[in-house]
């Protein structure tokens, strides 16, 4: 899938060191670049969160659009990761806009849900978060805080694991131990309900 043509890329260039020219310069050819090394990548995150093939495309184009004025605004430091975390950001305000969210059960599917960290106005799915993030509250503080940040925030584990001060098999294990928390959590409020 390519929107525009190919353009030269400079392989020789980081990511870090094409954030760092188009902060500096504000090139969007620079930002061009980027544009091509990642739009696959972008389009994959959003094709997992959008409904169909064309809407990802235009998120795709947006988000880029917008990274005109995110890149002068905010330090980057892993590109991959912060540029994952506002296209799936973006997908799901879409979402969020366009309320297309589905009722969940209390499933190993419902624990990996984007939507339902972000209900929409309908009941049951404004009360299954409330269940969740009553659970949330439940957790040990040290997987309580990763899950926040990996799943509500959209960290990486990388960023997660520079929040908490911890090595990232640390934070690993605080999220899936978590994860494991919260499946138990949710399967018995399912069941008193």
């Amino acid at each position: 899938m390519r929107f525009f043509r190919q353009k030269n890329i400079r392989p020789e260039k980081s990511d870090i060191d094409l954030v760092n020219t188009y902060r500096a310069t504000k090139d969007i050819a620079v930002l061009g670049e980027l544009y091509d090394r990642y739009l696959e990548y972008v389009y994959g995150v959003c094709l997992k969160i959008m409904p169909d093939a064309e809407l990802s495309k235009d998120a795709v184009m947006q988000i880029f659009e917008h990274l005109v004025e995110k890149l002068a605004k905010h330090e980057v430091k892993n590109f991959k990761s912060w540029l994952h975390s506002v296209s799936r950001n973006h997908c799901l305000e879409w979402l969020r806009r366009e309320k297309k969210f589905k009722q969940h059960q209390f499933s190993e599917e419902f624990m990996h849900s984007l939507e339902i960290l972000h209900p929409a106005d309908e009941p049951d799915v404004v009360s299954e978060s409330k269940a969740l993030h009553q659970c949330i509250a439940k957790l040990r503080a040290e997987q309580k805080r990763c899950i926040e940040l990996f799943y509500l925030q959209g960290h990486s584990y990388d960023e997660v694991a520079e929040a908490i001060q911890e090595n990232r098999e640390k934070v690993r294990s605080y999220i899936q131990n978590g994860r494991r928390n919260l499946k138990i959590c949710l399967d018995k409020k399912a069941h008193n309900d």
